[in-house]
């Protein structure tokens, strides 16, 4: 068998291209930061591992077995293929994002979001579930860092410092666990959107753009009544689609508009997952909606489903990249039954149609604003 190389590693089941890399600067720095403290000893656990550097790398460094929290179920599988291929299947162990992941951890290996809430959420889970001595080292692309991410973590530890940058990458170490009060997530709001009552939204910190009515959604929810009653094909209440389900404003929207249908709402995220079944409790329908963490519908059966509505990312990580979205249909082309619609908002910019035209099928544009179109598209 081959030495362990980063240089090996694989971002499939995700998005592969020759602009997107599964090992990046950042990761290594943050490797060899660490590497006199892995092989010191004492618990580690890794957050926001994409695909599999820090893990696998980590157990390599410290022969030692490694917890591992990943948000996105992608990232997961992405993990576990990148460890087969390099027989370190047994080398990690994958964790939710609490006691089962940090208790008894001295040493955090973490990549920065970009997003302040989640570091937040994490910083905040550290600090309750770690080592009184847990030592975490966080690295980001200083493009995509800020003074504000220092000061999130200084909330939950009493020591925060930044080492010197290389290759455009920097590592902020926390130390000092500060004693902390009850979690400040889900975060909530509230939305009127024509509804007997507002919306109530709740959302965790991974969440994209947390507890937040999209803009775009917002456009999409009010044709959304048009699905009211069983679709075509269907006998009883509908089971309706809702694909990357965020903070679950779409399937409680549903929910909420007709008593009649049921939503199955998914998402890679555990974070948004997790949300959804908040903000569906928050709401009161809860028994009609169901939540499974999936990567691309991989769980569904093919020509099963009469309507499937999405949002799709326009971004995967923090790179802009149409890939995901492309994905996204393709695997709804597979998912619904043939005359079943795809209801989708998307930015305008990006120009979808034509690939909704040759993926779905027939498209007609409901409607359109500077920023986004809602389109409906007929499986063919």
């Amino acid at each position: 068998m081959s030495p362990f190389s980063l240089d090996l590693l694989r971002r499939h089941p995700d998005v592969e291209a020759p602009e997107l890399v599964a090992v990046d600067a950042a990761d290594r720095l943050l490797l060899d930061t660490a590497s006199e403290r892995l092989q010191a000893g004492g618990g580690i656990a890794t957050i926001n591992d994409a695909y599999g550097a820090l893990t696998l790398g980590a157990a390599h460094l410290s022969g030692a077995a490694v917890r591992a929290f990943q948000d996105g179920v992608v990232h997961e599988r992405a993990l576990a293929l990148n460890a087969a291929a390099q027989a370190l299947e047994g080398a990690y162990r994958s964790c939710r994002l609490d006691a089962e992941l940090l208790d008894g951890v001295s040493t955090v290996l973490l990549r920065l979001p970009r997003s302040l809430d989640e570091l937040d959420e994490i910083a905040w889970s550290i600090a309750r579930y770690a080592n009184p001595d847990v030592q975490v080292l966080a690295a980001g692309r200083v493009k995509h860092m800020s003074l504000s991410m220092n000061a999130v973590l200084g909330r939950s530890f009493a020591d925060v410092s930044a080492g010197l940058a290389r290759q455009k990458s920097r590592v902020l170490v926390a130390s000092g666990p500060r004693p902390v009060d009850g979690s400040a997530f889900p975060r909530s709001a509230r939305y009127d959107v024509g509804l007997a009552a507002p919306l109530e939204l709740r959302a965790y910190g991974a969440t994209f753009g947390g507890a937040a009515l999209d803009p775009g959604t917002a456009l999409l929810l009010p044709h959304l009544r048009g699905l009211a009653g069983a679709p075509a094909g269907t006998g009883g209440p509908a089971e309706i689609v809702d694909l990357g389900c965020g903070n679950g404003a779409i399937s409680a929207f549903l929910a909420l508009a007709d008593p009649r249908l049921r939503i199955h709402a998914t998402d890679q995220s555990a974070s948004a997952a997790a949300s959804t079944l908040a903000t569906a409790a928050a709401n009161g329908v809860a028994d009609r909606v169901r939540v499974t963490r999936d990567d691309a519908l991989s769980s569904v059966p093919d020509a099963s489903a009469g309507v499937i509505v999405l949002n799709p990312p326009f971004h995967i990580g923090s790179t802009v990249h149409a890939g995901i979205a492309h994905r996204l249909f393709g695997a709804c082309a597979r998912v619904l039954a043939p005359g079943g619609e795809l209801w989708t908002v998307w930015n305008s910019h990006l120009r979808y149609r034509p690939v909704l035209e040759r993926v779905i099928g027939p498209t007609r544009q409901l409607d359109r604003s500077p920023r986004f179109t809602v389109t409906v598209s007929t499986r063919r």
